[in-house]
């Protein structure tokens, strides 16, 4: 039996992609290898948006190396991209493998030679995940933007989209096998559609999917502050099937600091968005993305921020300190803030992170939500855990019959962690 393990870092997309290589190596014929199992195949699909993102890459090859020393080890994934001649001088990779190879791995696996001519694998070709329970389909890939301090769009290439039908049939797809919630994931999301023929857009997809409902629940990954349309978020308002959850990258709530990343919006421009979906969608989480410690930021630049965030009803925050990546301008930029510095605003950021999440989840309690329960129990408690549509994952009780169901509950209690539970009382087409 040849059996495989995928160590996967970073973003959704690179989740997306891990995904679908798993059910491509089943169709070849392999099979994952069982937890502290040896396996006969490691890949580390990995990641390099940060400098300790690279650094985690490295150590996790090591490690896959260290815990599978007879194995055949290949890198793939964004690092692999940027760190081809870094990764071949770890002793025990075997390959490494570009992101347009990816999917193609279990052909290069295959003993026949006679079999490579076959048709290379897509960026887009659909593989079925058996392994969650609201798969991620990546229905766009690169990036145009360019900002000054992101490697993505090197490692990434041009922006490029999955047919708009070849969208609404893979939703379709995993509607019939059992899935009841698909997460639309892209590298730059708001680019959906703009390299199609004819053109279309992001807005006109999810038109479509209101009106079709190819599933029971569809949810947006990160859209940036200028391409999420006032079209967007009238639809979310109006439908039952597309999520009440947005992510809306910020980066800085400075306007100079803004400018120098080569973010096209200003401070003003994220303030009046947010505020234009708490008015349109009054219960929807919403979340950013901050860049802490770009070059420049003053504490006057980081005041500003902190003080925006503080100021909207933001309900999450992702905090990455910022390092420079070789090759992007940010890495010559002069006024780099201390690594301490850094470090210090990062933490009062995240704190401010906790607190806004905990304010969203206190106002829930006595109300009333609707989750998809999810495959696998809380670890901790046992507990059965679901997600709500405005991304609020709620701990209840229940059999295990009813994973992958519908469950209405009321939240109850919100603890010292920020962790939800709620009372069962319905499930979905029952009573």
């Amino acid at each position: 039996m040849n059996k495989f393990i995928i160590t996967t870092l970073g973003c959704k997309v690179n989740r997306c992609e891990s995904d679908a290589l798993a059910e491509a190596l089943k169709t070849a014929g392999w099979y994952p290898a069982p937890d502290k199992e040896s396996a006969d195949l490691c890949i580390i699909n990995t990641c390099t948006v940060t400098q300790k993102a690279s650094m985690q890459s490295r150590q996790a090859i090591r490690q896959i190396i260290r815990a599978h020393p007879q194995s055949r080890v290949i890198v793939t994934g964004c690092y692999a991209e940027i760190g081809r001649d870094e990764i071949k001088k770890i002793e025990g990779v075997s390959d490494v493998v570009g992101h347009e190879d990816k999917l193609n791995i279990p052909e290069m696996l295959k003993a026949d030679k006679s079999q490579s001519g076959n048709r290379k694998a897509s960026v887009f070709d659909f593989q079925l995940s058996t392994s969650r329970t609201r798969p991620f389909l990546k229905i766009q890939d690169g990036c145009d933007a360019f900002c000054t301090y992101c490697i993505v769009p090197y490692t990434r290439g041009r922006s490029r989209s999955m047919p708009f039908d070849d969208v609404l049939e893979n939703i379709r797809k995993l509607k019939a096998a059992g899935y009841s919630e698909a997460v639309l994931a892209g590298i730059h999301l708001g680019c959906y559609g703009l390299d199609l023929s004819p053109a279309v857009s992001l807005s006109e997809l999810i038109r479509r999917i209101h009106e079709s409902k190819p599933i029971e629940r569809v949810r947006l990954s990160s859209v940036e502050p200028n391409e999420l349309s006032d079209e967007i978020i009238r639809l979310v308002a109006m439908s039952d099937y597309l999520c009440r959850h947005f992510h809306i990258p910020l980066q800085s709530g400075d306007d100079n600091i803004l400018r120098r990343m080569h973010r096209p919006y200003t401070a003003q421009f994220f303030r009046e968005s947010v505020m234009n979906i708490r008015t349109a969608v009054p219960d929807a989480a919403i979340g950013t993305d901050i860049l802490v410690g770009f070059p420049g930021e003053s504490k006057t630049a980081f005041e500003n921020t902190y003080s925006l965030i503080e100021q909207l009803p933001v309900t999450y925050l992702h905090v990455f300190p910022f390092s420079p990546r070789k090759g992007t301008p940010a890495e010559t930029y002069p006024d780099m803030v201390p690594l301490k510095v850094i470090k210090q605003r990062c933490q009062e950021m995240r704190e401010l992170g906790v607190r806004k999440k905990n304010e969203f989840y206190k106002k829930l309690i006595g109300k009333t939500v609707e989750i998809l329960i999810e495959s696998k129990r809380d670890k901790f408690s046992g507990l059965l855990k679901g997600l709500s549509s405005n991304y609020v994952p709620v701990l209840t009780d229940g059999d295990d019959s009813l994973k992958n169901t519908f469950v209405q509950v009321r939240i109850e209690e919100i603890n010292g962690s920020n962790r939800v539970k709620g009372q069962r009382f319905g499930v979905r087409g029952q009573g």
